[in-house]
C-alpha cells in the first residue's frame, strides 16, 4: 500500500504538469495577460518610424466621427485593422496604443487558432505546443525581424505586415492540422477574408498557398467553391451597405498606379533582406527533393501510369514542395513590406518536416534537421533577441517629456537620444533656410531620417509644441479650430485634441508613394478646413510635395504663426 502511494503521487503530478501545459490553457493565460496590461497605462522603448502607429491612432478617430475606412478616407491598406484598433480603444482607453494594434489582431487570430490547438493537441502535444508557442511569440511581441536603430525599441511600423504574416501562420497550421474538409474551409475562409482586409499581397500570398492545397488535395475543390462563394457573398454585403469593396478595389489600383515599376528588382532586395532564410529554405528544398527522389520518381510513374486525381494529391502532398510554396508566397509578400514578420508562416510546414525527420534513419537526416533549424530559427530568434534587448536596455531609458500627448506619448528611450532630439528641433528652427536648401536638392537631411530615433522623438516633441501653440492662439484670439489638417506623413491633432478630421484624403501621407491626385470632393474637404499645419522642424521635400498637392484647396488662406515649427493656414 505504502509502495503505491509515490506511484499515484507521480501520476497525479504528471497529470497536473500535462493539464498546465495544455495548449487552450496557455493560449488563454496569454490573453488575460494581453487584457491585463491593457488597462495598465504603460510606457514603452519607442522604436523607428513610431510615427506610423498614428495611422491607426487617426483612424480610429475619424470612426469615432463616423467616417468608413476607403469611403470617407484614403488608406494604405485594408479597413480590417482600422477596424480592430478602434474598436479595443474604446474597450481599453488606458492602453498604450501600441499595444492595442497589436494584440487587437487576436479577435481575429485566436478562434481559429484554438480550433487548430484542439486538432493538434489530439495528435501530439508536441505538435501543438511546436505550433502554439511561435504563434504566441510573433502575435504578442510588438517587433519586426528588421532592426533599424542602434538603441533598441518596439516597432510602431510595420504593423499590418506583422499582422498578414500571423492570419497567414494560422492559415497554414489550419490547412496541415484541422480535420475534415469542411471545417477546414471553413478556417481558410476566415483566414482569406481577413487577409483580404488587412493587405492585399497578404491575401494574393494565401490565394498561392490555397491554390496548392487543391493540388495538394489538402482542400476539397468543392468546398473551396462554396467557401469562395461564401465569401463572395460576405464582400457583396460590404459593397451593398456603402461600396467599400469597389472603393478598395480603386484604392488598390491607384497605388498600383503611383507605384508602377519593376517586380524582379523587388524581389531581389526582399531575397537580400533575408538572404540566411532564403539560403536556408532554398538548401532544405534541394536536400528534401534529393533524399526523396526515388519517391518523386515513383509518384511520377503512378500519375502518369493512373492519372488520377489520388495520384496528384500524393505527389504533390511533399514537404519539400510546401515548403518551396510557402518560401515562394513569403517572399512575394516581403516585395511590398516594410517591416513585418519574414517568412514565420512557413513554420507550420518546418515543424511538420522536422517531426517527421527527427526520428528518420535514412542519409542525410543531420542535414535535413540542421538546415529546418537554420531556416526556422532566425526570425524567432531575432524577435526574441531584440524583446530581451529592450527589456534590459530600459534601465537606462528616461520617459519623454510631454504635455498634450496622452497615450502615444507615453515612449522613454536612452537619455542621450532624448536629449540629442531636443537640441535638433531647436536646430531645426533657427536653420529653417538651411533645410530649404536641402529640400531643394530633393533629398532628406538624412538618408535614414525617418529611422532616425532622435526624429521620431524630436517629431513627438514638435507635436506637444504644436498643440501647445494652437492652443495659446485659440485662448488670445477667443477662436476655435473645429477641423484640423497637417501637411504631414500623419496627422494627430484631431485625436490629441478631440477635434475634427478632413474627409476625403489619405492617412500615412506619403506623397510619392501613397497619396493620388485629389478630386474636387477632397479638395473642397480641404479648402473647408479650418487649420492647415506645415511642419518646419525639419523642413523636408515631402511635407513640401503635400503643400503642393493640396495648394489649389488653399487658396486665400492667411498665414499665422503658431510657434517655431510650425505655419499654420486659417480661412481669410
Amino acid at each position: 500500500m505504502l509502495a503505491e502511494e509515490p506511484l499515484r503521487a507521480a501520476s497525479a503530478g504528471a497529470a497536473g504538469r500535462r493539464i498546465a501545459s495544455a495548449p487552450l490553457l496557455l493560449l488563454a493565460a496569454a490573453l488575460l495577460l494581453c487584457i491585463w496590461l491593457l488597462t495598465r497605462p504603460l510606457v514603452l522603448p519607442l522604436g523607428a518610424m513610431y510615427w506610423d502607429l498614428v495611422l491607426y491612432v487617426d483612424a480610429a478617430r475619424r470612426i469615432a466621427e463616423g467616417q468608413v475606412p476607403l469611403l470617407d478616407f484614403l488608406t494604405p491598406v485594408g479597413p480590417l485593422g482600422y477596424w480592430l484598433y478602434a474598436g479595443l480603444d474604446r474597450l481599453f482607453p488606458q492602453a498604450h496604443p501600441l499595444l492595442t494594434a497589436q494584440w487587437s489582431l487576436f479577435l481575429i487570430t485566436a478562434p481559429p487558432m484554438a480550433l487548430v490547438l484542439i486538432a493538434a493537441d489530439r495528435r501530439s502535444r508536441r505538435l501543438a505546443l511546436g505550433l502554439l508557442l511561435p504563434y504566441l511569440v510573433f502575435q504578442m511581441l510588438p517587433l519586426n525581424v528588421e532592426q533599424h536603430s542602434l538603441f533598441p525599441g518596439l516597432d510602431g511600423f510595420g504593423i499590418y505586415n506583422r499582422q498578414a504574416s500571423i492570419v497567414l501562420y494560422v492559415l497554414v497550421s489550419g490547412l496541415f492540422v484541422l480535420p475534415g474538409q469542411t471545417l477546414r474551409a471553413g478556417v481558410l475562409l476566415w483566414c482569406m477574408l481577413a487577409l483580404l482586409l488587412i493587405k492585399i499581397t497578404g491575401f494574393l500570398a494565401g490565394g498561392l498557398v490555397l491554390a496548392y492545397g487543391l493540388l495538394a488535395g489538402r482542400l476539397d475543390w468543392r468546398l473551396g467553391l462554396f467557401a469562395a462563394l461564401g465569401g463572395l457573398l460576405v464582400l457583396a454585403g460590404l459593397e451593398l451597405s456603402g461600396g467599400l469593396v469597389s472603393a478598395y478595389a480603386e484604392s488598390i489600383l491607384a497605388l498600383l498606379r503611383i507605384n508602377a515599376g519593376g517586380i524582379l528588382p523587388r524581389f531581389l532586395q526582399a531575397g537580400s533582406l533575408h538572404l540566411d532564410i532564403v539560403a536556408a529554405g532554398g538548401a532544405l528544398v534541394l536536400a528534401l527533393a534529393w533524399t526523396g527522389r526515388s519517391e518523386w520518381v515513383q509518384g511520377l510513374r503512378r500519375l502518369v501510369r493512373e492519372r488520377s486525381a489520388a495520384s496528384l494529391h500524393a505527389l504533390c502532398d511533399r514537404d519539400e514542395a510546401w515548403l518551396a510554396v510557402t518560401m515562394a508566397a513569403g517572399l512575394f509578400l516581403e516585395t511590398q513590406n516594410t517591416g513585418g514578420l519574414a517568412f514565420v508562416f512557413a513554420w507550420p510546414v518546418l515543424l511538420r518536416i522536422l517531426l517527421r525527420r527527427v526520428q528518420d534513419a535514412r542519409p542525410g537526416r543531420f542535414l535535413v534537421l540542421a538546415l529546418v533549424a537554420a531556416t526556422a530559427i532566425p526570425p524567432a530568434m531575432t524577435v526574441l533577441q531584440r524583446a530581451g534587448r529592450t527589456l534590459l536596455a530600459q534601465s537606462n531609458y528616461i520617459a519623454l517629456p510631454n504635455d498634450h500627448l496622452g497615450a502615444l506619448g507615453r515612449v522613454s528611450q536612452h537619455v542621450e537620444v532624448v536629449g540629442r532630439a531636443g537640441k535638433m528641433q531647436a536646430i531645426y528652427a533657427a536653420s529653417t533656410d538651411t533645410y530649404e536648401a536641402i529640400a531643394a536638392q530633393q533629398i532628406l537631411p538624412s538618408q535614414t531620417l525617418y529611422s532616425e530615433l532622435d526624429f521620431q522623438l524630436g517629431w513627438l516633441m514638435a507635436i506637444d509644441a504644436g498643440i501647445a501653440g494652437i492652443l495659446a492662439h485659440e485662448a488670445l484670439t477667443g477662436t476655435r479650430f473645429g477641423t484640423i489638417m497637417s501637411l504631414n506623413f500623419v496627422n494627430p491633432f484631431p485625436a490629441l485634441m478631440g477635434r475634427s478630421s478632413v474627409r476625403h484624403i489619405a492617412i500615412g501621407a506619403d506623397p510619392f508613394r501613397a497619396v493620388p491626385e485629389p478630386d474636387a470632393e477632397a479638395l473642397a474637404a480641404v479648402a473647408a478646413a479650418d487649420l492647415i499645419l506645415l511642419p518646419l522642424c525639419p523642413v523636408t521635400i515631402a511635407n513640401q510635395a503635400l503643400h503642393r498637392v493640396y495648394q489649389p484647396a488653399m487658396a486665400g488662406r492667411r498665414e499665422i504663426a503658431l510657434g517655431p515649427c510650425w505655419k499654420g493656414f486659417v480661412k481669410g
